[in-house]
């Protein structure tokens, strides 16, 4: 993109360039992004670093042949610094987004007009809560939000896409982009939060007595069969734990999604370049692995991710994605277990509603006001349900 004026940017012009890849910016470069924006030290977030977003594109899971273009934003000062970017992608569908909109596309394509491509503004294939609108440290944090917003929908409608939509960003990202022509929406996740438990036991004591004794007897069942569950992090993630962890995404991802969007060489590239960052809780019976479950670590959060298995065993599933992922938040003292994309099975195990936030730019007016108007029932709705779970909670009351 050219050249513009923008006296809020924080000078009297910037420059936004588009990316075809992350591979245009340095890793140093889009590292210094990641501790701006925030008062005191900055989360990290895994799913934010260089080496993941870029081994989603080298892997080939992240390319046009799959959907997903990439169209980084860059914002440059005066002098050429970068001083702020978006990881952007250019779809010509909406899977692997978890902000579903394919009832938008449908009454847009009914009605004679094209819904893609459309820009997306996410982690690819990753539901899980962070900044979208990265800011440089030193610079003014709401004046370069507020160009790179700017320039997302000068993208749109240079490209003509019919849409940018900016998913599970940060409630005051989502403010921003509310101010400045998108519309807001919300979902629902279940996190579990720590407050501060030295034990799992510690974490039971909280829960009324029936929902503990339940929990105690799930988690018996689930290891009745001769199950040993395992935590592999660091060099304890070899190829071949990887290729029986990948047979079980390959299996359960088959039959869930039609077609798993992740391949074998991006979870090599991963566990090589950020293997500490990567947990993989796995469940062995009779010498050999039948069920894992990877995660993501980041200073203060645990993400789950994806799950599979070769045999059925009753409550596997919970153990190795839910109880485990407690566990281990509790071990290394992290404050929160993002466990994905819905499931109100989680609240009886402990993970509480959490609103999540995503914001949308649509250039066709009346699509425009007809989501306009269905999001603000949406977002009502989403409190209710929120507000009618946390009361219903696991948790003694009182």
């Amino acid at each position: 993109m050219s050249r513009q004026s923008d006296n809020a940017a924080g000078g009297d012009e910037y420059a936004i360039r588009v990316l075809p890849s992350l591979a245009a910016i340095s890793t140093a470069e889009w590292q210094q992004l990641l501790g701006a924006g925030r008062e005191g030290e900055t989360p990290y977030n895994p799913f934010l670093n260089h080496t993941f977003l870029s081994s989603l594109e080298e892997s080939g899971c992240v390319t046009p042949e799959t959907g997903w273009m990439p169209q980084h934003l860059r914002l440059e000062a005066p002098d050429g610094r970068m001083i702020g970017a978006v990881p952007c992608y250019l779809k010509s569908h909406s899977q692997g987004e978890y902000v579903f909109d394919y009832g938008w596309a449908d009454a847009l394509e009914r009605a004679g007009g094209r819904y893609y491509p459309k820009l997306q503004v996410s982690i690819p294939f990753t539901p899980a809560q962070g900044p979208r609108l990265l800011v440089m440290e030193g610079e003014d944090e709401a004046s370069v939000r507020a160009a790179l917003a700017e320039g997302l929908k000068a993208l749109c409608a240079r490209i003509g896409a019919s849409s940018v939509h900016v998913t599970f960003a940060p409630v005051e990202e989502a403010q921003l982009l509310g101010s400045r022509d998108f519309l807001r929406r919300t979902d629902q996740q279940f996190h579990f939060f720590n407050e501060g438990y030295g034990s799992y036991d510690d974490f039971l004591a909280t829960l009324a007595s029936r929902k503990r004794k339940a929990l105690r007897r799930e988690r018996r069942s689930a290891l009745e069969n001769g199950i040993i569950v395992e935590w592999l992090t660091g060099s304890d993630i070899t190829e071949a734990v990887l290729d029986d962890f990948f047979a079980f995404y390959m299996d359960t991802g088959s039959r869930k999604w039609g077609r798993p969007y992740l391949n074998r060489e991006f979870y090599s590239l991963v566990a090589e370049r950020m293997a500490d960052d990567i947990l993989l809780v796995m469940a062995r019976r009779d010498g050999r692995y039948v069920a894992g479950a990877i995660n993501f670590i980041g200073s203060d959060t645990l993400y789950g991710r994806h799950w599979g298995c070769v045999e059925e065993h009753p409550f596997l599933h919970f153990e190795v994605c839910y109880h485990q992922a407690i566990d281990f938040a509790i071990a290394r003292g992290l404050k929160v277990v993002e466990a994905g994309a819905q499931g109100e099975h989680k609240l009886a195990r402990g993970y509480m509603p959490v609103t999540t936030h995503s914001a949308h730019h649509i250039e066709h007016a009346g699509l425009r006001h007809a989501v306009e108007d269905y999001l603000v029932r949406e977002r009502q709705d989403v409190e209710a349900i929120g507000d009618y779970l946390s009361a219903r909670g696991p948790f003694r009351k009182g």
